[in-house]
């Protein structure tokens, strides 16, 4: 899916839509984005040497997690965070690079759904994590 279709099944929008793309690969979805340099989250952090904020690197691994939900929960749900656990950063990502989301689904317990995903850039492991998701009704 490119960023098109990805706004289909997201209800994210620039600036805070952080995938170029994503497919899903058998029981994983695999999403890329390349950090342009320009990105609001670099403005501050930090000024003369910018580093993608962590949050920001646990929001990629959501974000190119829903494409997995998608199935499951259906049209019309939004799936929201309820959890990060176990999360760890590795390896730095700054401006030029592209990093890879790989992210699987490990249990679900409607509407809460399990997952476990890593980023890695430049062959790296930069962040592993586990993490939680409620899918709610979206409001219009």
């Amino acid at each position: 899916m490119n960023r098109e279709e990805i706004k289909k099944i997201l209800p994210h929008r620039e600036p805070m839509l952080l995938l170029d793309d994503v497919e899903k690969i058998g029981e994983e979805s695999v999403a890329h984005y390349t950090v342009r340099g320009d990105e609001f989250f670099l403005k501050g952090h930090f000024p003369s040497n910018p580093i993608v904020p962590g949050v920001i690197l646990c929001e990629m691994l959501a974000q190119s997690a829903c494409v997995l939900l998608l199935e499951l929960a259906g049209e019309g749900k939004l799936p929201v965070y309820t959890g990060l656990n176990k999360v760890k950063f590795r390896g730095m990502v700054k401006p030029g690079d592209t990093v890879e989301m790989r992210c699987h689904l490990t249990k679900s317990r409607r509407p809460f759904y399990f997952a476990e995903g890593i980023i890695t850039c430049n062959g790296k492991k930069c962040v592993s994590a586990e993490f939680s998701f409620a899918v709610t009704d979206a409001k219009v």
